[in-house]
Order: C-alpha cells, then sequence, then structure tokens
C-alpha cells in the first residue's frame, strides 16, 4: 500500500529531471534490486561526512536525524571522498555518496574525512500504477533533429589532473569572457555527480544556457557505457552547437584518467569537434605531467593551462620555464585577456 510524501518534502538535485508534481506516494512494501536511477524516499539515520543535500531548487538543506527526502540511487567516483556503488540487493539502510542525494554503498573513500551519512530506506518512490519512478526514464533535452549544421558553433573542452583541479572556474572565466565580449554561450558538465553549484556558476558568469548529466535523466555517469556518453555528448551539441556565431563551453569532470573521461578523449569524434582544449591542474609539476599524458595517450595538446596554477605568480614562473602554451587565468577579470586565448 502506497504512502503520501508531502508536499514540501526535500527533493534532491540528483532527481533534478523528474517533475516534483510526479513525487507524491512511496511503497515501503516494494521490494527489489535498485538499479541507477530509482528514486528513494528515505531518512537520515546517522549523520556523517554530509551534513547537507542540495535541492532540485539549488538551496542547499541542512541534514539532521530524521530528515526524510527525495534520493537517487546511483554511482560515484570522487577521490577526495568517496567511492560508491549500487547495491546488487535491495537493504535497509544505505551510504549518502554527495550534497546532490546520490546513494548506494560505499566502496572506498579517503581517509581524510568522515564516515558517510546513512540514510534508512523507507520505501520507493512510485507512480499511480505503482511502478518505480526513475530518472533515466525522464529527460529534459530533446534536440529537435540531429542535422548538423556545416559552420558550429565553437567548443572549449575544460579538462584536468582531478577533481578540483580548477575546471569549473576555468569553464567559467570562458563563459565570462565569452558575454562579456557582446557573444552568446551555452555550457555543460557531461560527466561528474549530481550537484547543481558547478553549471549554476557558468550561468552566473555569463552562460545563456546551462545543462548537465541530470538534464538528461543521470544522477551520475561513473560506470556509464561509452554509447551513452557519447550520446549525452551529440544532444548537447545537437541542440545548442548549429550557430556558428555561438560558444559552447563543455567540462569533463574528474581526471583525464579517470575512466568515463578517458573514454570521451578518446573518441575520433570529439576530438574533431574541439576547437580549444584547455588544461587544468594545481601545480607546475602535474601541468608537466600532464601536457605529456595528454600527447602520449590521446594525440592531444592543449591550448591553454588554467586551474589552480593559474592564480599563483610563482607556478606560473615555473610554467614558463618548460612550456609556451598560453596561461589562462581563471580569476582574471581582464576578460578581452582571456577570451584572446580561446577565441
Amino acid at each position: 500500500m502506497t504512502k503520501k510524501i508531502k508536499s514540501r518534502c526535500i527533493i534532491s538535485s540528483a532527481a533534478f529531471a523528474v517533475k516534483k508534481s510526479l513525487i507524491t506516494q512511496y511503497d515501503p512494501l516494494i521490494q527489489k534490486p535498485p538499479v541507477i536511477g530509482d528514486l528513494v524516499f528515505g531518512e537520515v539515520s546517522t549523520l556523517g561526512h554530509h551534513s547537507i543535500i542540495e535541492s532540485k531548487s539549488s538551496r542547499k538543506h541542512t541534514l539532521n536525524v530524521g530528515t526524510r527526502a527525495i534520493f537517487v540511487f546511483g554511482n560515484r567516483y570522487a577521490p577526495d571522498q568517496f567511492e560508491g556503488i549500487v547495491p546488487k540487493l535491495s537493504q535497509e539502510f544505505v551510504d549518502l555518496f554527495s550534497q546532490g542525494g546520490v546513494i548506494g554503498n560505499v566502496k572506498t573513500q579517503s581517509q581524510l574525512i568522515g564516515v558517510p551519512t546513512k540514510i534508512k530506506v523507507l520505501g520507493y518512490v512510485c507512480d499511480n500504477r505503482g511502478n518505480v519512478i526513475n530518472t533515466t526514464k525522464h529527460k529534459l533535452i530533446n534536440p529537435n533533429n540531429d542535422k548538423k549544421n556545416k559552420g558550429r558553433a565553437k567548443l572549449i573542452l575544460c579538462v584536468g589532473t582531478s577533481m578540483n583541479s580548477g575546471k569549473t572556474h576555468a569553464a567559467a572565466a570562458c563563459c565570462y569572457a565569452i558575454s562579456s565580449m557582446g557573444k552568446s554561450s551555452r555550457a555543460a558538465k557531461i560527466t561528474g555527480t549530481a550537484s547543481l553549484k558547478d553549471i549554476l556558476l557558468m550561468n552566473d558568469c555569463g552562460a545563456d544556457h546551462v545543462v548537465d548529466f541530470t538534464y538528461f535523466g543521470y544522477p551520475s555517469t561513473y560506470m556509464m557505457e561509452e554509447a551513452k556518453l557519447l550520446e549525452m555528448f551529440r544532444n548537447f551539441d545537437d541542440k545548442y552547437g548549429n550557430n556558428p556565431k555561438n560558444y559552447i563551453v563543455v567540462e569533463f569532470a574528474d581526471g583525464i584518467f579517470q575512466r568515463e573521461t578517458a573514454m570521451l578523449l578518446k573518441i575520433p569524434e570529439i576530438q574533431e569537434r574541439i576547437d580549444k582544449l584547455i588544461f587544468c591542474a594545481p601545480d607546475s609539476i602535474a601541468v608537466y605531467g600532464g601536457i605529456k599524458a595528454l600527447h602520449e595517450k590521446f594525440a592531444l595538446t592543449p591550448d591553454a593551462i588554467s586551474g589552480l596554477c593559474s592564480s599563483s605568480p610563482l607556478a606560473i614562473r615555473e610554467i614558463k620555464e618548460f612550456t609556451d602554451i598560453p596561461i589562462l587565468q581563471s580569476m582574471e577579470k581582464n576578460y578581452e585577456k582571456i577570451f584572446n586565448i580561446i577565441k
């Protein structure tokens, strides 16, 4: 028998593609192995590393023991936090992987953080026919057609050494420079784990439209098939890349050795689509190794260096000793200087 979900219930951003009007009830009696995208009505049983959850409206809600919310089963890859996977069997308690509300079982975790917050599964969220609602059945990006104009919007791709290497700020700096020059940009984060803050930063910095994988119905992209990753990239490009006067700014999460990022970078279609490649790193030695890795593993050469290293005059000095690749300072307020690198 289904039970009602209060209208004021927190709906995590991992469920972004699902209309709020559909999330009205849950069934505590459904027992089935969870799959990626299944919506769950759950309750915080013990607090751990995550004490905040981000809702669909991008509001950050404080979690307490007893807080109830809508969570989403998914995988996560985060070297600074957790590696998590969807359980193979139904279970009463699961781990919270991210502020975006992705849940499952922690497989590995960084020793620098605390234990995960535990969520008690109260039941699967279901529709009026009793079917479990799954995010992957909901999609917000549907290109009118897949016909590509001969002239395409310029594509700027931001990649880096790892999570927290400065990719999002580099992408946001590009959006800021493009909009400040009176031009239009669209921005996307193609891989990662549900969190609206990254694409909202790009939006704040001037991107006219922003999307990520949650718009395609995925709470995260870890362990996703190559065909689905490429389909997402194509759909974004088909939707926003047909005007040669515009720019599209794309971020691939984590580092270039991470499974999905490496997978995408090896696809010839994507390599040929890149107009400007920006490589982000925390310091000079990471830049040195990254340039070498991009060349040897992917046959790619970055058009600019950015990330955390670009905010340090000393790091910039060291980088200039071994490469003449332009350095895009992501904290730079001289938008013309940034635009001259990416135009």
